[in-house]
């Protein structure tokens, strides 16, 4: 029997520039936040929320963002 094709979730990488001077590389955001009106802008609100959870987990305060960018651009 054939197999029921799966929902595919597509992934945009962006570089994350932090205002203390750090990078973060290859940053994964839903391709599905993306484009419209709002351009990449959604993509630092999901950068941030992860973030908020990366520094819940570690215990140690989120970084403030400087800007993003596609990687590879």
């Amino acid at each position: 029997m054939a197999k029921k094709p799966t929902a595919r979730s597509e992934f945009v990488m962006f570089d994350v520039f932090y205002v203390d001077g750090s990078q973060r590389s290859n940053r994964k955001v839903d391709a599905n936040l993306l484009g419209g009106l709002d351009g990449d802008e959604p993509a630092r609100a999901a950068i941030e929320e992860q973030d908020r959870l990366i520094s819940e987990k570690s215990g140690l305060p989120p970084l403030a963002i400087k800007s993003i960018k596609r990687s590879g651009k």
